[in-house]
């Protein structure tokens, strides 16, 4: 008789699947008071063939989307304290770790001023842009959002780029560096995020690691980008200290054409700057 072969995940079961699998993996090594709970790839396979359900063909997605797309399962989260959260860190090859971390939030605030700009994307880019980050990394290039936003004269230099830190692969959305007014020179790991997503300690840690590797004679300075539910880009300047993120500066930019930037506007932004 032919065995009987595994129908594959739709997006729901994966979801199921991944939290089931993740979920089973924190608890067995979990003792209360620990801030931190290691594992390795082989044991996602292990765990999905225990739980009888069918090996993920990516085990590493397993991972990846509870580090950049969805909360880990509730019985996770309910072994943090006030104001602590788990992250999955990478801890070298095929191996990761669950870390304690005081919270981050980085979300766009409500209310900001919303400074426009004359939307000079090309309009055959808009019109066939596959996704929201894509969107979002193209909009920024050909308005020079970021360019306006540190005050430097800003140049991409790569965008996905994919690469290694201490044999980790990591992934960061663009890559620019920049030249300041007395020729300084920076480098700006930019990580972009539509406006359901979620902008991510972990992605923020690495892309510092990286520049901190590759760049060190620069001074790094990273940037995250998130559009708004109106498609207002929120721009952040971050940094980690004392193993908290903080926001270094914030700002809203609202691209439209140039015809309705009013002279009423002009005189509202240039008030900003006083």
């Amino acid at each position: 008789m032919r065995a009987k072969q595994s129908r594959p995940y739709d997006r729901a079961g994966r979801a199921a699947a991944y939290s089931r699998i993740i979920e089973k993996i924190f608890l067995r090594r979990y003792r209360k008071g620990v801030k931190s709970v290691d594992f390795t790839r082989e044991e996602i396979a292990r765990v999905a063939r225990e739980i009888r359900i069918p090996v993920p063909k990516n085990l590493g997605d397993v991972v990846y989307s509870f580090r950049y797309r969805r909360p880990l399962p509730d019985r996770v989260l309910t072994t943090c304290r006030a104001g602590e959260e788990w992250i999955i860190r990478s801890g070298g090859p095929a191996r990761y770790s669950f870390r304690l971390v005081p919270v981050t939030r980085i979300e766009p605030q409500a209310g900001r001023y919303q400074i426009k700009v004359p939307d000079a994307t090309p309009e055959i880019v808009s019109q066939h842009i596959l996704s929201d980050e894509q969107a979002l990394l193209a909009k920024l290039r050909y308005n020079r959002l970021v360019d306006i936003f540190t005050g430097l004269a800003a140049y991409s230099l790569q965008n996905h780029l994919r690469t290694q830190v201490e044999g980790v692969q990591i992934e960061i959305d663009e890559l620019y560096v920049g030249i300041g007014k007395t020729g300084e020179q920076y480098v700006l790991p930019v990580q972009a995020k539509g406006a359901g997503d979620r902008l991510g300690r972990v992605q923020l840690e690495q892309d510092i690691a990286y520049c901190k590797s590759r760049f060190g004679t620069l001074t790094c300075r990273p940037i995250a980008a998130q559009f708004t539910d109106n498609d207002v880009v929120a721009m952040f300047e971050l940094t980690v200290a004392e193993d908290r993120v903080n926001i270094v500066e914030e700002k809203h930019y609202k691209l439209v054409p140039a015809s309705e930037i009013s002279v009423e506007d002009l005189e509202t932004m240039r008030r900003q700057q006083d």
